[in-house]
């Protein structure tokens, strides 16, 4: 090991717990890719953004990549099976584009850890689009009042790049 491999070693374990730098080589990798959207357009500040309830928990439209599909095309089926609104009628930001690693449990894979990629890009939808819920208990607009503390793995850093790309 060189130096270099040694000071980015030291640098990984003073930031990450060490059960996750020495993932074993099995740990099952997973994609899921969404959507923020806003109340509007671009050409107006952003008053709300739309967020899916859990029963306790919001998230946002999204979910897992299926083979052959890009990151766009996961996030656009996703935000259309669980918000009823077509792709056609978002409207995407082409300069935004969220992306972040963490290391959840999931029961699906009986409660392994992961490694888990989130995508999430941004886009504006009608004032009056209409939502119909097909995953989820309900959905919410969010007043845009940055902020934000909704949740703190996911939602919340992702609120503050979105406030930073608004330059708020």
């Amino acid at each position: 090991i060189t130096s270099l491999q040694n000071a980015i070693l030291a640098l990984r374990i003073s930031i990450y717990p060490r059960s996750l730098i020495f993932r074993s080589r099995s740990m099952k990798q997973v994609k899921s890719c969404g959507f923020i959207l806003f109340r509007g357009d671009r050409s107006n500040p952003p008053q709300s953004f739309l967020l899916m309830k859990h029963r306790e928990r919001y998230d946002l439209p999204k979910g897992h990549i299926e083979p052959g599909e890009s990151n766009l095309e996961c996030a656009l089926r996703e935000t259309t099976e669980e918000t009823g609104i077509p792709a056609s009628a978002v409207q995407i930001e082409p300069d935004f584009q969220y992306r972040s690693v963490y290391y959840p449990q999931y029961a699906r894979f009986n409660d392994q850890t992961v490694e888990k990629t989130l995508i999430i890009f941004l886009a504006w939808v009608d004032r009056h689009v209409a939502i119909t819920t097909t995953e989820h208990l309900g959905y919410e607009w969010i007043d845009w009042h940055p902020p934000h503390q909704i949740q703190p793995q996911t939602i919340d850093p992702l609120l503050a790049e979105v406030k930073t790309y608004f330059g708020d």
